[in-house]
């Protein structure tokens, strides 16, 4: 009999197609893909997702459904292990004896190998501890007139050139804001604010930091900044796309408010003088696939569970698709303000788009919109 897999295989190839463009007309990564044709279910987060997937692909094939289904659950009861009551056999008197003697001398022998290895090997470092160690070497960046983004950890420090030398900025936290340490004590920064910075305590501000990105839960994952010092007898705004090229959002790629269908759910969110990045924080409260797009960027793609974190930052627009809305705590945090996206029923599949659009009146506008 044929398998699931390889009639999978079979009508992909008889139509010509690659993987790719699979990829493409489905949505289905192509991870998935492949995996279902080699019958591999460790591809997938879960049994569900396999199934949803294997009953998406043989569609989009022309296969029949059914038949693949049944061949998938017939190699399922195939593998799975036999109950263990029809295994049951009358023990003979000796084997409990033989059990205690085998376990106190299998006991024996762990305790001999966990010494051993404690004690006489060299200990491997987790892909965590790797990370920190890694974050934890200090590096030194120095700020000029160009500006500096760059995602910077703890005990890194910032050159900043002034009239009577260098001053030394020391990165001192990074869990849940961002701390600085300059010549006039502890500088604090919250998630997308912009600060200006007097570092020298001389009544002037020197130095503007714009936060984009930081975990409240995980140190070691750094900070991502943007530093600018500021022009002679200029106010310089890090948010403000008509002052500092390099970091605005392009004007030229902000569609008109028209381009919106009046069929489409909308949702509007802010409105202002200027377009300036956004920063998306996802918090999951349940499993879910979640794949997401910030600007013109590769798209990232994930299985979540409940206490999971995303947090990214987009100029003009972010691409969201979530598998189960309903396990997601959705914010956008704009202009130092929070707002909460309204989330469906539980198992729902939902894409939206969050971007800026241009209303005829020169204004911005920062919206929600549904995708079909």
């Amino acid at each position: 009999m044929e398998s699931y897999g390889t009639l999978l295989k079979k009508a992909r190839e008889s139509k010509y197609l690659t993987v790719e463009q699979v990829e493409r007309d489905t949505t289905i990564n192509a991870h998935y893909i492949i995996g279902l044709e080699e019958e591999d279910s460790t591809a997938f987060p879960g049994e569900p997702y396999m199934v949803g997937f294997l009953r998406n692909y043989a569609e989009y094939l022309g296969v029949n459904t059914q038949e693949v289904l049944n061949l998938y659950h017939a190699k399922q009861i195939q593998e799975s292990p036999v109950p263990e009551g029809l295994l049951f056999k009358q023990r003979p008197p000796y084997v409990v004896p033989l059990i205690v003697a085998g376990s106190v001398l299998g006991a024996l022998l762990i305790a001999v190998l966990v010494y051993f290895f404690a004690f006489h090997l060299p200990k491997v470092k987790s892909e965590h501890e790797q990370i920190i160690e890694q974050n934890s070497k200090s590096h030194q960046y120095e700020l000029d007139e160009k500006g500096l983004t760059k995602r910077i950890y703890k005990g890194d420090q910032i050159i900043l050139p002034a009239e009577d030398g260098n001053i030394i900025l020391t990165v001192a936290n990074t869990l849940g804001s961002l701390g600085i340490e300059t010549p006039s004590g502890m500088q604090m920064v919250e998630l997308s604010e912009e600060r200006d910075i007097d570092v020298d305590a001389d009544g002037k501000s020197e130095l503007i930091v714009y936060l984009s990105d930081i975990s409240s839960k995980d140190e070691s994952r750094g900070a991502e900044v943007r530093m600018m010092t500021h022009q002679r007898g200029t106010k310089t705004s890090i948010t403000n796309p008509g002052k500092i090229a390099a970091m605005n959002s392009n004007d030229d790629s902000i569609p008109s408010i028209y381009s919106i269908s009046k069929t489409t759910k909308t949702t509007f969110i802010l409105e202002d003088n200027r377009a300036y990045p956004f920063t998306v924080n996802i918090i999951f409260r349940g499993s879910c696939v979640f794949r997401y797009r910030p600007d013109r960027k590769d798209k990232i793609e994930d299985y979540f569970v409940s206490g999971d974190v995303v947090n990214f930052t987009a100029n003009n627009y972010a691409r969201l698709w979530m598998s189960n809305v309903n396990a997601m705590k959705v914010q956008i945090i704009a202009n130092a303000k929070t707002y909460d996206l309204e989330v469906g029923k539980a198992g729902q599949v939902q894409a939206e788009d969050v971007k800026w659009v241009k209303d005829s009146d020169g204004k911005y506008r920062l919206v929600v919109t549904e995708l079909d």
